[in-house]
């Protein structure tokens, strides 16, 4: 039976070179700054970010809850949107844990956030009455935007502003390469002006675990401190790192054809009844659509027996393609999904 995974990028699988790295890593004691491998990763990482240091974390709530605490203090207040990652996936960490207040602002339809509701959101200075602001966050790609990419110029005015009020940017770029593969830009350039920026390892570049934390050094050693508090005193990790260097070497620029393969499908989906769905404003690997029958977990169920994950009893659906999706995959997939909404979707 053919298993095609449309569930997240995070379902993708190490590379054999991948594999053959993590074999023969060399490894040492991370928390003595030892190991050599995660030592060579992180200098890769800061490099390729155009940022001073980086730091390895197991997974990107971490990497993010890291940086919120790095920049705050118990009783400050961030500023995110309201459909962030950090808001509707990481279990308010920065809250339940580090004692920081979230205000949340909406995010517009291309996954921005407005200008001047940052402003209006950014508290009094020296005010006994409200907590302090001490970031603002945005994503990019925003997933729940439909893989929204933001722009430089954007991300340079949101970092000014946030300068001029005296508070930090910091971005949640989990899948920020997609973004600089989309816009043909160094990542770099989409980095520059934020004060810290994390991003994974595990979704796209196909490795098996871990996110990084690029910022300044001393943002990354407080950042360290935090890394330690939180359970993440990871010791010999070269065995994470070796599959790390592989992804920033050679995973990178293949995005292309992820995207490439969002398209054909969201083109696909496009031409089955029943189904609705805008390919223009699904610009990288997330492929956002509606399914306009009674009862989505039965077509879920069918496409599940042959082998096909990421439809659920929701409405709205999501299939995100990765490294282990081919084009023939793709085309299988569509197959199959026109065969099942035939059978179960009646038009008026």
């Amino acid at each position: 039976m053919q298993k095609i995974d449309f569930r997240s990028d995070t379902s993708t699988h190490p590379t054999q070179a991948m594999r053959e790295a993590i074999y023969s890593a060399k490894v040492g004691d991370d928390m003595l700054h030892e190991d050599p491998t995660v030592n060579e990763l992180e200098s890769l990482a800061a490099k390729l970010l155009g940022k001073e240091d980086a730091l390895l974390v197991s997974s990107g709530t971490m990497g993010n809850l890291v940086s919120i605490l790095t920049h705050s203090q118990r009783g400050d207040e961030i500023i995110i949107g309201n459909k962030s990652h950090i808001y509707k996936a990481e279990n308010s960490g920065a809250s339940t844990l580090g004692g920081v207040s979230i205000h949340v602002i909406p995010n517009n339809e291309i996954g921005e956030l407005e200008p001047d509701q940052i402003i209006s959101a950014i508290r009094p200075s020296q005010s006994i009455n409200y907590p302090s602001t001490s970031m603002v966050s945005i994503e990019n790609t925003q997933n729940a935007c439909g893989g929204a990419v933001l722009s430089k110029e954007y991300t340079e005015n949101i970092a000014k502003l946030a300068n001029d009020n005296n508070i930090k940017l910091h971005i949640d770029g989990a899948r920020i390469f997609n973004a600089s593969v989309y816009l043909d830009i160094p990542v770099s350039k989409l980095a520059s002006s934020a004060d810290s920026i994390t991003f994974c390892l595990s979704k796209g570049l196909s490795c098996p675990i871990g996110s990084i934390i690029c910022g300044n050094k001393e943002f990354i050693s407080k950042a360290r401190y935090w890394r330690r508090t939180l359970g993440g005193g990871m010791r010999q990790l070269g065995i994470v790192a070796a599959s790390g260097i592989i992804a920033l070497n050679s995973m990178i620029y293949r995005l292309k054809e992820d995207h490439t393969n969002a398209q054909i499908l969201a083109k696909g989906l496009k031409e089955i009844a029943g189904i609705n769905i805008d390919p223009e404003k699904l610009p990288t690997n997330l492929v956002f659509f509606d399914l306009l029958v009674p009862d989505p977990k039965i077509i879920s169920d069918e496409l599940n027996k042959i082998g096909i994950k990421g439809g659920k009893p929701d409405k709205k659906w999501r299939f995100v393609t990765h490294s282990d999706i081919s084009s023939e995959d793709i085309y299988f997939a569509l197959n199959s999904l026109s065969d099942i909404m035939k059978k179960h979707y009646k038009s008026i």
